[in-house]
């Protein structure tokens, strides 16, 4: 996951495909809100829309026991932040991994291999 989008894999799951959430703020938002609206009002707008996507992925991973935020940028730990003070998440045991850019492929073995069971 980064700032921009996160994918849901779900080892479970028959499909093969991740499920993908977007943040609806996007460069293109960025470069207009500070041209037309100012620093101020970029801002705030990027929080909004932040909040509002790291909600859509707390929706998205909530009634799991495991959970595994990995990525290149710092989105991971602020989700993780997040969600550790909602009560809901209390019972769900999230992990948090440093990875580079990744294809969805690599995302997928990467989650595999984090959740094989021994033996």
């Amino acid at each position: 996951m980064d700032h921009s989008s996160a994918h849901l894999i779900v080892l479970s799951n028959d499909s093969n495909e991740p499920t993908i959430i977007l943040s609806k703020f996007t460069h293109k938002d960025k470069e207009h809100s500070l041209f037309v609206k100012g620093e101020s009002l970029m801002h705030n707008k990027e929080r909004h829309q932040q909040a509002e996507y790291y909600k859509k992925i707390g929706e998205a991973v909530k009634n799991y026991e495991e959970v595994l935020l990995f990525g290149p940028t710092d989105a991971k730990v602020e989700l993780f932040n997040i969600l550790r003070t909602d009560h809901l998440f209390a019972d769900i045991k999230i992990e948090i991994r440093q990875t580079d850019k990744m294809s969805e492929y690599d995302q997928r073995n990467f989650v595999k291999e984090y959740f094989k069971t021994p033996g």
